[in-house]
C-alpha cells in the first residue's frame, strides 16, 4: 500500500486568460505547478473569443513542466499520481467536429455580448419574458449563458450548422473539450460535462439535473449535439497515450466558482467570493434550490457522486473585476504590473470622489442590464492616476457588495451561518486577493469581516479534492473539516465609520444608474 507521502491527486485549472496544472500531495499541498497565459481575441467591440487548440496546447504544456518539476524536486509523480480533476471557465462555448476534432469556429467566451440581439429576440417572443426559463434551469435570458452562445453559432457560422445536419457536431464547454481530448478525441473521446456546467448553460433542468426537452424544443436546439451529464465526482474515463499523464483516471470534474465552493470548504449557509478576471459569489443553500427574487442566479452549488444528493446556490457573477486592472494595464498604461496597484492606490486615502463602473460589456448581477456601459464620474483637476486606480480596487468591492446585499434579502428566511459575534464571514480566493489593500476596501464597505485562506488557489484545490474523493484519497469528512483553515487564514475587518460607508454606496449606486442605456453611443 502507497504511503500517504506517496499519494498524490493532480488539477487542470483551465480559466478565462490561462490554464495551470497543479499536483497536490495527501495533505493538500501543491509539489508541483506549471501555468501559461493564452491569447484573447477582440474581433469587434463586445466580442471575445478563445482559440480552443491554444488551450489544449496549454494543458499539455502545463502538465509535462508540472510533472517535471514535482520529479525534479523528489517526488514520485509518475508512480503515486492517483487521479486527475479539471475545472474550467464556464458558459465559453464551442462547437467541434466529431469525425475530424477540428473546432468550427473559435469558442465563444462567457463575457462575449454579440448574443445581445438573441436575447431581444427571445425576451419577445416568449411568454415569460426575460425570465421566461428561470423556474426550469434558474438563469434569466442573458449573452452570459451558453445556449444563446450556440444559437449564434448556428446560425452564423455555415460550417456549425452544416455538421449538425450531418450528425458530425457536438457541442460543448470547456470541460467538455478538454475531456474529449484526453481520453481519446476522434479515437473514442468521451463526450461528456458535469452538473455544476451544464447548469450554466440554460438547458439543464436544475431538478431532474437533465436536459430539459421543452427549452431544446423551444430555442430549437438539437439534443444529440449535447454530451452527457455526470456527477462532480466520479471516475469519468482514463488519459490516453499522446499526453505527459497517460492512465490516470479523470474523476472530478467542476466549473471553476463550484470548485472554489468545494476548495473553501462551504457548508450550507456559507460565502465565498473568486476574484479573477470577473467576481463571482456563492451562497450554498444546501439541498434546496432557492429561487432569487433580488436578481440572483440560482444554480447548482456541486453533486460530490453518481448517487449523492446535490447541493444548490445563489451566485452573483460580475463580468469585470481583475480585468479592469488588466485594462489599467494593457489599454491606459497606468500600470506596468497587475501588482503596482495596491502601492499606486495607497498612495491617496480616498478616491477623492471618483467613481468607476467597469461595465464594459453591461452589467451582470444584481443589475442584469447588458445596455450598460462604463463610466468615470467625479473627475476634477485634483484627479491622479492613483485616484482611478483606487476607485478601480473600490469598484470591485462596490460590485460584491451589491451581489451580497442581494444575497442576504435572498437567503434571510433559509437561514446564513455566522459567527459568535454575529457576523458573516465572506470567505474569498483568486489571484486578486493577494491585494491586501483590496481585501481591506471590501471589509470596509460591507461592514463585515473578509477571511482570505493560506493557499488562495481555492478552485484548483476543489478540482483535485472532487478527483481524490472519487477515488478514495479524501473522504468528505477530512474535505468539509474547516479547523485548519480557518485558523491559517488571514482575517480583514473593517475600519469604516458607517455614516461614510453609507454615504459612499449611496455614490456608487449613483454612479451605477449613469451606466445604463449608453450601448447606441456613436463611434
Amino acid at each position: 500500500m502507497a504511503k500517504a507521502e506517496d499519494v498524490f491527486v493532480g488539477s487542470i485549472d483551465q480559466g478565462t486568460t490561462s490554464t495551470r496544472f497543479i499536483i497536490y500531495d495527501r495533505c493538500s499541498r501543491p509539489i508541483g505547478s506549471h501555468q501559461v497565459e493564452f491569447t484573447q481575441f477582440y474581433p469587434e467591440a463586445g466580442w471575445v473569443e478563445h482559440d480552443p487548440m491554444e488551450i489544449l496546447e496549454s494543458v499539455r504544456v502545463c502538465m509535462a513542466k508540472a510533472v517535471d518539476k514535482a520529479t525534479a524536486a523528489g517526488y514520485n509523480v509518475d508512480n503515486g499520481l492517483k487521479a486527475i480533476g479539471l475545472t474550467n471557465q464556464r458558459e465559453t462555448t464551442l462547437v467541434w467536429s466529431k469525425s475530424t476534432g477540428s473546432p468550427l469556429h473559435n469558442a465563444i467566451v462567457w463575457m462575449d455580448a454579440r448574443t445581445s440581439a438573441i436575447c431581444r429576440k427571445l425576451e419577445n417572443e416568449l411568454s415569460g419574458g426575460r425570465t421566461h426559463f428561470v423556474g426550469t434551469c434558474g438563469l434569466p435570458i442573458s449573452t452570459y449563458f451558453s445556449a444563446v452562445k450556440l444559437l449564434w453559432l448556428m446560425e452564423n457560422v455555415k460550417d456549425v450548422n452544416e455538421s449538425i445536419k450531418k450528425g458530425d457536431a457536438l457541442f460543448g464547454t470547456i470541460d467538455t473539450w478538454l475531456i474529449w481530448n484526453l481520453t481519446g478525441g476522434v479515437n473514442g473521446g468521451l463526450h461528456v460535462t458535469d452538473v455544476s456546467n451544464a447548469s450554466r448553460t440554460m438547458l439543464m433542468n436544475l431538478k431532474t439535473l437533465e436536459w430539459d426537452k421543452p427549452t431544446l424544443e423551444t430555442l430549437g436546439i438539437p439534443a444529440q449535439i449535447l454530451p452527457k451529464i455526470v456527477s462532480n465526482s466520479e471516475v469519468i474515463g482514463k488519459i490516453v497515450q499522446g499526453w505527459p499523464i497517460t492512465g490516470v483516471p479523470i474523476s472530478g470534474c467542476l466549473g471553476d466558482q463550484h470548485a472554489a465552493m468545494l476548495g473553501q470548504a462551504c457548508r450550507k449557509g456559507e460565502a465565498k467570493s473568486t476574484y479573477g478576471t470577473g467576481a463571482f459569489i456563492l451562497l450554498n443553500t444546501g439541498e434546496e434550490v432557492v429561487q432569487s427574487k433580488h436578481g440572483l442566479l440560482t444554480t447548482l452549488a456541486f453533486k460530490l457522486g453518481k448517487d449523492a444528493r446535490a447541493n444548490y446556490a445563489l451566485e452573483g457573477s460580475i463580468a469585470i473585476a481583475g480585468a479592469a486592472v488588466q485594462w489599467l494595464r494593457d489599454s491606459l498604461g497606468i500600470i506596468s504590473s497587475a501588482k503596482e496597484i495596491e502601492e499606486l492606490a495607497s498612495q491617496v486615502k480616498s478616491t477623492g470622489g471618483i467613481y468607476f463602473v467597469p461595465a464594459f460589456n453591461g452589467l451582470f448581477a444584481p443589475w442584469w442590464r447588458d445596455d450598460a456601459r462604463g463610466v468615470c464620474i467625479g473627475i476634477t483637476r485634483f484627479t491622479s492616476k492613483a485616484h482611478i486606480a483606487r476607485a478601480v480596487l473600490e469598484s470591485m468591492c462596490f460590485q460584491v457588495k451589491d451581489v451580497l446585499d442581494s444575497m442576504h434579502k435572498d437567503a434571510r428566511e433559509k437561514g446564513e451561518v455566522k459567527n459568535e459575534k454575529g457576523e458573516f464571514l465572506l470567505r474569498v480566493d483568486g489571484g486578486a486577493t493577494v491585494n491586501n489593500l483590496l481585501m481591506q476596501i471590501q471589509a470596509d464597505l460591507l461592514g463585515s469581516p473578509v477571511v482570505r485562506p493560506a493557499d488562495i488557489e481555492t478552485t484548483a484545490l476543489g478540482a483535485a479534492y472532487a478527483a481524490g474523493l472519487a477515488v478514495g484519497v479524501w473522504t468528505e469528512d477530512e474535505i468539509f473539516s474547516a479547523g485548519e483553515r480557518v485558523e491559517s487564514a488571514t482575517t480583514f475587518h473593517p475600519v469604516l465609520e458607517e455614516e461614510l460607508r453609507k454615504k459612499k454606496v449611496e455614490s456608487w449606486c449613483k454612479a451605477v444608474s449613469r451606466t445604463f442605456d449608453l450601448a447606441d453611443l456613436s463611434l
